[in-house]
Parts: C-alpha cells; structure tokens; sequence
C-alpha cells in the first residue's frame, strides 16, 4: 500500500509540473498516468484527477482574482449550470464499460494536443484583439461589465453543461472548452479569458470531487498522495516556468499526448481482445 501512495505521489509531482509548465490543458494527462501507472480504470481515475484539478486550479484562479483578472459574475455562472452536469457525467461514468470510457477520452485528449499544438504553431494567439464584434457577450466599457443578454447567457450556459459533463465524466478540467468559448462569445482580453476559465474550473471540479465523494467514489488512500504531489509538482514547476514554458513546449507536451492517447487505444484493443 505504501508503494502504491508512493507512485501516486510521485504521478501527482509529474502532473502538476506539466501543468505548470504548460497551462490548464496540461491537466488532463493526470488520468492516463492514473490508468498506466496505477492500472485503474477511467472511472476510478477520473475524481482522482478531478481532486488534482479542483487544487492546482483552485491556486492559479485565487491569485488571478488578487490580480482583479477575474470575471466572476460569468465564471459564477457558468459554474452554476456545470454543477448540474458534473454529477450527471460522475453517476454515468460509473455505469458505463470502461472500454468506452477509454476510448472517449482518448479521443477527447487527441483533440486537446491538436487544438494545442495548433495554437502554438503560429503567433496568431495575438489575433485575439482582432476579432469582430457580433459576439453575444460585450463588455459595457474596456474594463467594464459584461452586457447580459439571453444570447450571452444561453452561449455561457452550454459551455457550462459541456464543461461540466465532461469533467464529471472524464476527469478534465473543461479549460478545453471554456476557453475557446470565452474567446467566441466574448470581448474579454486573453488574460481576463484564461483568469476567468480557472475560476470555472475550480468551482466545476470541486462540485465534481464533492459530488464523487459523497457517492463513495474517491478512493482517498490514493487520491490525497497524488493531489499533494500535483502541488508540490506546480510550485515547483512555477520556478522554472519563466526559463522553460514556451510555444516549443506545449508543442512538445502536444505530441507526447497523442503517443498516451494512441497508447490508450492499443490498451482497450488488446485488453479487450480484438486481436
């Protein structure tokens, strides 16, 4: 049992060094380390990460808010209708095979690589300031309020759902989403955007760890040793992110999470004896 929570430990410091080095999307390599490491199965990984997730997010969205780079009231929001997913998705991920559940979730982190290695293929992220403004979501001033109309409010309530359902299913934070859809139906700049997004992943993922534990679906003896590592690892990995994070490395972190999600397919295959 002690080499298990050693491992666990050890898994978590590896976690939140990529997460800190890499950004939020680097997050959702916690559950294939949690299946390959430790051999568990996604449902059993996933509020184990969740707890992981909900932490370290929980650090980067209250420094943010110190920095008034928060927008609360739309992260509040989106929040509010991902809690109703995200227990939805825990209760669904413990009746479904596991052989689903992997597969989705490889195909979910091949399209998290992809969608990050094209953002840093190029310097377009600067290309956020052009983009016009038939978006439903307008700030009432530069620095303002966000103006809420039903167009904004159904835009960030289905953020919200997918979000939420995916996190509660899979174990992700939903900065995949939150994110490109803060980008799409909103004014904000990139750093109010990404403020914002760890503050919905924080609020999200501590009504999923919430929602797992009062289910009896966190298995603590693992859980508790791989978040505390996820912390260690992201104040560590914080002290060397100015020197190494980079376009370069997020490229790098995209291809190695498309070996793990090849890596998960060739699992399910063979375990399930397809061949």
């Amino acid at each position: 049992m002690m080499e298990t929570q050693i491992i666990s430990f050890l898994l978590g410091s590896f976690t939140g060094i990529v997460l800190a080095l890499t950004g939020a999307g680097g997050a959702i390599i916690a559950v294939p380390l949690l299946i390959f490491g430790l051999h568990l199965a996604v449902a059993e990984a996933a509020p184990i990460a969740l707890l992981a997730v909900c932490l370290s997010a929980t650090i980067g969205a209250s420094l943010a808010f110190l920095q008034r780079k928060v927008r609360y009231r739309a992260a509040g929001f989106i929040a509010l209708t991902g809690a109703v997913a995200s227990p939805i998705g825990i209760w669904l991920a413990q009746k479904l095979p596991n052989t689903p559940l992997t597969l989705l979730f490889a195909m979910v982190l091949m399209y998290v690589a992809f969608d990050m290695f094209r953002q840093n293929s190029s310097k377009q992220t600067e290309a956020s300031g052009t983009r016009s403004f038939a978006a439903p979501c307008l700030l009432d001033s530069p620095g303002g309020r966000l103006i809420w109309t039903w167009p904004c409010v159904r835009a960030l309530a289905l953020s919200g759902l997918t979000a939420g359902s995916l996190s509660g299913l899979l174990g992700v934070g939903g900065g995949f989403v939150v994110v490109p859809a803060l980008k799409k139906v909103t004014n904000l700049e990139m750093q109010a955007i990404l403020a914002t997004s760890l503050a919905v992943i924080a609020l999200i993922a501590a009504i999923g760890v919430t929602s797992a534990a009062f289910m009896s679906e966190m298995n603590w003896l693992i859980a508790i040793p791989f978040a505390g590592g996820a912390i260690a690892g992201m104040l560590l990995g914080r002290l060397f992110a100015n020197r190494f994070a980079g376009p370069k490395l997020q490229q790098g972190f995209a291809v190695l999470a498309v070996c793990v999600s090849v890596g998960m397919v060739i699992k399910v295959i063979f375990v399930a004896g397809i061949f």
